[in-house]
């Protein structure tokens, strides 16, 4: 299609008689073409000498740029060395003057401007570098290499950097390069000749790029982003720079490599060294400090080319000053390092696809995003027109009224108009960005409620230690203080602050974060208020507040499969095994995070919290089996036979956990008739599965960087701690059915399979079915459990009102006779409730009785579920400061403490009669037998 047949807009003549000799040089071409060369060449000399220098190729270029564009790249990637230096200069000149008048017209978009001299940068440096390593090669400098390792420059790489890498170059812009060589691909003896040979080959392609001849120049380079350039070559080993980036890497440095990417060389270790970059740059945590480094980035550079004065258009530097390209780049590219580590979709190289990225992802308002990537198009746009002129690197408006004369009639604009919408376009940028970077501060009117003493204490807490986390709390403080004036009782809620920040091993990343996030500072006090155990789980892990501004952490709550799948996703991301420990470790930290904050809140209640820690246990095993399962096999071999499955016992497998709850496994496994695994080194299969087992045990308990998972129960097991931790199928049926007591029967009925085999699991889930069936006589079941609440009486004795589960008529005693009444009705229900009924259906009880003591059990679990989330220790409620009053009375539905305390002495009291009433003649049958 010619251009002709895509224009939209054409510039205007500033200088007559060079657009008319310009139009002179093409004759044939069309009349629309004919305006648009006159234009062009007319206001700027760069163009008029390009269109007489190459007229001949013009002509018939126009009737197809794209293609005629193509064919230049192309010819460009496979010129040879012979004569490269002039045929990149010759294609570099027709790029320039096709994409320049696409440009002008309005033909192309922005994008494919861009895109087309990206591609071209590209095929040059491809050619170029080929060109170097061959002569390497050709002199016998490189180590062992031969021509066929000229395609791949003999492991030798080119990263793209900056607008290059991103697909946006400039007009006339320098390329930004970084050049790497995989050192793995030489001996140690042959690394310094390989490395010299290299930097030999970087300058020669350097020069054949940048060096100015008589055919002009094809790219400037600029090799100056390599890790310290002042001291190291101009290539270096890949390893070289994974140590450095990994030990001084700086965020700058970061961000630079937000754009990266391989343009020439071998892409193959090129992009393998980018993917080991990857955790330095994009951290596992929200990197909210990364606002402050890219707002100091910004000042220094103000500082240093003197831009930090007011929008004023003479002269207004369009890329660095105020309102800027870069204050769009850097707006973007510090939101992509915040959260760029947590969701690899925000991952992208161009400023206008990253934007609405973030937007797409809830991390920027839609309509920001709009107008930022709308200012950014135009920025753009003027920085090129400024940039043909003379083929000047500058990014700099006009310091005379000619000069901004000539800008317009390129722009196709009244010169009033044009000067009018610069200014509101840079002040609305800059308006929009310097509100992120840097905040207003608040007075710090309440700073009158620190004594001095406590003031010199903060200052004396880890958190507080470094120069920039006392900067970044001098920030946050007045917020932070003013909202601890406003709770009900601000002494408690500051001393309840305090024992927070003197946990808290480091303060950056928490204080950057309630910087850019003001609301989180109601929901940090509400936290160090209330729960003692959160507050202290969260001074060791305050990075699981990105979860509270991670997107989801108020959405739906995705149930037992939904957690499974978002887990092995976020797997997906890891390497190694102690990585894969360490990542469910932050992920089950996160989620478990959230559910104790939204029962705090109200926004579930008991019951969703004690059904979202168990679909959390779930899920967090379904997961982590196969993990242990796959390590243990690199060594071991594959599971013998059918393998083994996870039963969930207790309240895992009731599918009702707390805050606080360990996890009550059984495993059982089916060896089938296979002796010994088949590995590297075998085992026989009852210690195979034995050490897989504990290898499970060790993967939930080990207190690694990132804490422990659960504690783990295996006393439900056949034959309690005196078994084998796992136990074959066959020996499992053979021990229920012939030896089991009846408490173990009891127990079976809250038993679920949470993972593992489907077969097996299957065969585990009929045969408990089968035998919970059974007939059963309710004298002898009901004599039994007598018996045991009488053992467990004399073993332990409440510790206090507050403590629901353990004590007459409590949780514990209502579960038993829940259990007696499933296990005499066969029922296949783990729910208590359900159970209850069943107790009444098999006379055990009267229905009044049941629907009691299911009233009473739900009332306990509250107080249960509330206390494990208040604290880890016994619960003590007159020492509860006010918001953790507050909380334990709405969680129960009481008004005051004192009508608390009654309440629960009354029904205590109840509940426990009626066990005792219900057992009763059982009880003295037992003793009797």
């Amino acid at each position: 299609m010619s251009l002709a047949d895509h224009m939209t807009r054409c510039p205007r003549v500033f200088d007559p008689e060079r657009g008319r000799d310009a139009v002179a040089a093409v004759p044939e071409v069309t009349a629309a073409h004919a305006r648009l060369i006159e234009g062009a060449a007319g206001s700027s000399p760069f163009l008029a000498g390009l269109v007489t220098k190459e007229a001949a190729w013009l002509q018939p270029a126009l009737d197809d740029p794209k293609a005629a564009v193509e064919a230049e790249i192309a010819a460009a990637r496979a010129a040879p060395a012979e004569g490269l230096k002039d045929a990149l200069r010759q294609s570099k000149r027709r790029i320039a003057l096709m994409t320049a008048l696409a440009d002008l017209s309005g033909a192309w978009s922005l994008t494919q401007v861009t895109g087309a001299l990206t591609d071209f940068a590209d095929a040059a440096c491809q050619a170029a570098l080929r060109a170097g390593i061959a002569q390497q090669i050709k002199r016998g400098k490189l180590p062992g290499k031969t021509e066929a390792d000229i395609d791949d420059a003999a492991g030798m790489c080119v990263l793209a950097m900056g607008k290059m890498g991103a697909g946006e170059l400039n007009y006339s812009s320098d390329i930004d390069l970084i050049c790497l060589f995989d050192e793995t691909r030489f001996d140690a003896s042959e690394f310094h000749d390989a490395r010299a040979s290299f930097v030999r080959a970087t300058r020669g392609m350097t020069a054949m790029l940048s060096e100015m001849t008589g055919q002009g120049y094809v790219f400037r380079t600029d090799l100056r982003l390599r890790p310290d350039p002042g001291v190291t070559p101009v290539c270096i080993a890949m390893e070289a720079a994974e140590r450095y980036y990994e030990s001084l890497g700086r965020t700058w440095e970061r961000a630079a490599y937000i754009k990266a990417r391989v343009a020439a060389g071998d892409f193959a270790a090129g992009q393998r060294f980018l993917t080991g970059l990857t955790p330095f740059v994009w951290r596992r945590h929200l990197d909210f400090a990364a606002i402050q480094d890219a707002h100091d980035m910004r000042l220094a550079i103000r500082e240093h080319k003197g831009l930090g004065g007011e929008i004023t258009l003479p002269g207004h530097n369009m890329k660095l000053g105020r309102g800027g390209i870069r204050e769009i780049e850097f707006f973007t590219q510090t939101q992509q390092l915040i959260a760029g580590g947590r969701d690899p979709d925000l991952r992208t190289r161009g400023t206008v696809e990253s934007l609405h990225g973030l937007a797409g992802k809830g991390w920027v308002p839609q309509g920001m995003v709009e107008t930022l990537s709308d200012h950014y198009v135009a920025h753009r746009t003027v920085e090129h027109r400024l940039q043909m002129v003379q083929d000047a690197q500058t990014h700099s408006l006009p310091q005379t009224s000619e000069g901004f004369e000539r800008l317009a009639c390129l722009m196709d604009r009244d010169r009033s108009e044009l000067e009018g919408d610069l200014r509101s376009r840079l002040n609305a940028v800059h308006e929009l960005t310097e509100g992120f970077f840097a905040p207003s501060q608040r007075a710090d009117e309440h700073v009158n409620m620190l004594d001095g003493d406590m003031l010199t204490r903060w200052l004396s807490y880890p958190a507080l230690r470094s120069d920039r986390s006392r900067e970044l709390f001098r920030r946050v403080r007045p917020d932070l203080l003013a909202r601890l004036a406003q709770s009900s009782r601000p002494d408690e809620a500051l001393l309840a602050f305090d024992g927070f920040l003197a946990g808290l091993p480091a303060g950056v990343q928490l204080f950057s974060l309630l910087d850019a996030n003001p609301q989180l500072t109601d929901l940090l006090i509400d936290i160090t208020g209330t729960s003692t155990e959160l507050a202290q789980y969260l001074s060791r892990n305050a990075g699981v507040f990105d979860a509270v501004i991670g997107g989801d952490f108020f959405t739906d709550w995705p149930g037992q499969d939904g957690l499974t799948a978002l887990l092995s996703k976020r797997l997906e991301r890891e390497g190694d095994y102690e990585a894969h420990l360490d990542a469910i470790r932050r992920w089950t930290k996160e989620w478990h995070f959230r559910i104790g904050v939204h029962h705090l809140r109200g926004l579930i209640t008991a019951e969703d919290a004690a059904v979202q820690y168990a679909d959390l246990a779930r899920a967090v095993l379904s997961v982590l089996w196969p993990v242990v399962i796959t390590q243990f096999s690199r060594r071991h071999g594959p599971p013998p036979g059918r393998g083994a499955v996870v039963l969930g016992m207790g309240s895992l497998g009731a599918g009702r956990l707390n805050a606080g709850s360990d996890l009550d496994l059984i495993i059982v496994y089916d060896p089938l008739d296979q002796e010994t695994s088949d590995g590297e080194r075998p085992l026989s299969t009852r210690p195979y599965y034995a050490r897989l087992t504990q290898a499970l045990i060790t993967a939930l308990t080990a207190p690694m960087a990132q804490g422990r998972l659960y504690e783990v129960d295996m006393r439900l097991r056949p034959s309690g701690n005196q078994g084998p931790v796992a136990t074959s199928w066959a020996s499992f049926q053979s021990y229920q059915k012939n030896e089991a007591w009846v408490w173990e029967h009891l127990a079976l009925t809250r038993a679920a399979v949470v993972t593992g085999s489907q077969a097996l699991a299957a065969d585990v889930t009929g045969f408990i079915q089968d035998l919970l069936g059974q007939q059963r006589a309710l004298p002898d079941i009901a004599a039994e459990v007598a018996q045991m609440r009488a053992r467990i009486q004399a073993a332990k004795a409440p510790p206090s009102l507050w403590e629901a589960k353990i004590g007459p008529g409590r949780l514990q005693e209502i579960e038993l006779i829940a259990q007696a009444g499933s296990l005499l009705q066969g029922q296949k229900s783990r729910r208590i409730e359900d159970g209850l009924r069943a107790a009444v259906a098999a006379g055990l009880m009267e229905d009044a009785s049941g629907q009691d003591l299911a009233r009473f059990y739900a009332f306990y679990s509250q107080l249960h579920l509330a206390a494990r989330l208040l604290s880890d220790k016994p619960l003590d409620a007159a020492r509860l400061g006010p918001a953790g009053r507050s909380f334990l009375l709405r969680a129960l539905e009481e008004e005051t403490l004192e009508e608390l305390e009654h309440r629960l002495r009354s029904s205590y009291a109840k509940s426990d009669a009626i066990i005792t009433r219900t057992l009763a003649p059982y009880a003295q049958e037992g003793a009797a037998q």
